[in-house]
This record gives structure tokens, sequence and C-alpha cells, in this order.
């Protein structure tokens, strides 16, 4: 007889207390557009799902100097204030392995944005790290 692993994680506290630690860190970095600590925060390489302007599914791997050029090209050089208002539900899958909705605003310049996307992370040597972005309309950049 074969024994399938209990896949019905439930977080502990620590668990969500630890996954909030990390995002806060990460919106902070990205504040301050220091896309090189972003990308410390990465497992590459990384995974990127999108769609593109004429309605189509796209995936791309991005190595870590690809996710440092395009962040700092889209991110701007951080001249302007940039701040996060976000609202995370993480799904953990594991104690492990986290798959995480985000709907926040972003406010840069005076005007505000709405985005919603969601990220997979892993966590490695006690570490989160994110391992897959995913966000509608990025997908001709890929």
């Amino acid at each position: 007889m074969t024994f399938l692993p209990d896949t019905g994680y439930t977080p502990t506290a620590e668990d969500r207390a630890g996954l909030d630690a990390w995002f806060a860190e990460y919106d902070a970095l990205s504040a301050k557009r220091d896309v090189e600590r972003m990308a410390d925060m990465a497992v590459f390489p990384l995974n990127l799902v999108s769609d593109d302007s004429a309605g189509d599914g796209r995936s791309a791997q991005w190595d870590r100097e690809q996710f440092v050029a395009t962040m700092t090209q889209v991110m701007g050089d951080g001249a302007e204030d940039i701040r996060f208002e976000s609202t995370r539900t993480p799904v953990f899958l594991s104690p492990a392995m986290a798959v995480v909705l985000t709907d926040s605003t972003m406010t840069a310049e005076g005007h505000t944005r709405r985005l919603r996307y969601a990220d997979i992370l892993i966590k490695r040597n006690g570490k989160w790290a994110f391992q897959t972005m995913m966000q509608g309309g990025w997908g001709d950049y890929l």
C-alpha cells in the first residue's frame, strides 16, 4: 500500500506572521526601488505569468539579470514617493509553500492605481522567497 502525504495543511499564527513580515520588507524595498535587494528575495529562474494585449496568456522565466533590468525600467529611478496599501490572502499549501492573492493600491505622484496579483512563495532555509509572479497586462513585456 502506498501512503500519500497529508496535504491539508493549516497554517500557524507564526506562519502567517512570517509571510506578513516578508511582504512588509518587500513592499518597503519596492517603495525605495531597491531592485537589487528585491531580487535577493526571489528564487531564480523566476516564473512570470500574465496576458498580453491580444488577450492571450503568456509565461516566461527570468534570471536575476533580466529581473533587475526589467524592474529597474518599470519602477523608475525612485525620484517620486510610492506608497502601497495591500490586502493579502495567503493559502498555505504546506509550511514551506504559499500562494498569495494581493489586492493593492499604489499611489505615486498623486495618482492611485488599483493592482491585483498573485505570488507563489517557497521557504528555503527558514526564509520565504518568491518564485512565481502572476499579474494581468504585462504579457507584451515577457
